[in-house]
């Protein structure tokens, strides 16, 4: 089975912020390891238990999170 995406590795959780209706949801900045994009760092937005070191697959990486303000 082939899957379809690109690896990233989280290089940084920000803790101060959670977002989605029940807070589930991790804004992290990852580090695309493959493709045209390789090297660049975005911030996203990932679900579930999560580490810095992770790899994770995205589906493409032109898509970057806005910064959420805390007030």
């Amino acid at each position: 089975m082939q899957f379809s995406g690109f690896l990233a590795e989280i290089v940084e959780i920000n803790n101060k912020v959670k977002t989605g209706m029940y807070g589930e949801v991790y804004q992290v900045t990852c580090r695309i390891l493959e493709g045209k994009d390789k090297g660049r760092i975005i911030r996203r937005n990932e679900i579930g238990p999560i580490k810095v070191g992770d790899v994770i697959r995205l589906p493409d990486t032109s898509r970057e999170a806005r910064e959420i303000k805390v007030k």
